[in-house]
């Protein structure tokens, strides 16, 4: 019976070789000079921690941390950028979490999805991942290309695809 298997992981080696990037980047810019800032991955927690003296200085290590992450494959939607916090004196923190797994409300959404298609599959919840199976290769087929029309806040990729 072909099944295959719906997942979000993100590899957290490609979101540290962003986070070098980043720095080696902001320290040789010219705006950032002088400038007060950090970017640390933490990778135990699944956390990333920017601070910096100013807004506009957040926002630039924001952006420069997405396009960089995207350069290295990391999906963009597996950063839960949290709100901005004082850090004391001048300086602005912010976390960003890197989501690592599917978590249970999305996995949900994701079975009623495929229920609500009428397609000839089984689906179910195991822990952070989703297994899907069914009797014939195409109607994978058509699941996995129905859940990446789909707009969900996580990357999913799709493994284990087995006939």
């Amino acid at each position: 019976m072909p099944s295959f298997d719906i997942v979000s992981k993100i590899n957290l080696q490609e979101v540290d070789n962003a986070v070098n990037s980043v720095l080696r980047e902001l320290t040789n810019r010219y705006d950032f000079k002088g400038a007060v800032f950090s970017l640390e991955l933490k990778q135990k927690e699944n956390l990333i921690s920017l601070s910096a003296d100013s807004e506009y200085k957040l926002d630039a290590i924001r952006d420069s941390l997405k396009v960089f992450a995207t350069k290295r494959g990391v999906d963009v939607k597996s950063f839960d950028f949290q709100k901005e916090e004082k850090a004391g004196g001048n300086m602005l923190k912010q976390d960003v979490k890197l989501r690592n797994g599917i978590e249970q409300e999305i996995a949900k959404k994701i079975v009623k999805q495929i229920k609500d298609s009428k397609a000839k599959v089984q689906a179910s919840i195991r822990g952070d991942e989703v297994r899907i199976d069914g009797k014939k290769r195409d109607d994978l087929q058509q699941i996995i290309a129905l859940l990446r029309s789909g707009n969900y806040e996580i990357p999913l990729q799709f493994i284990n695809f087995r006939d």
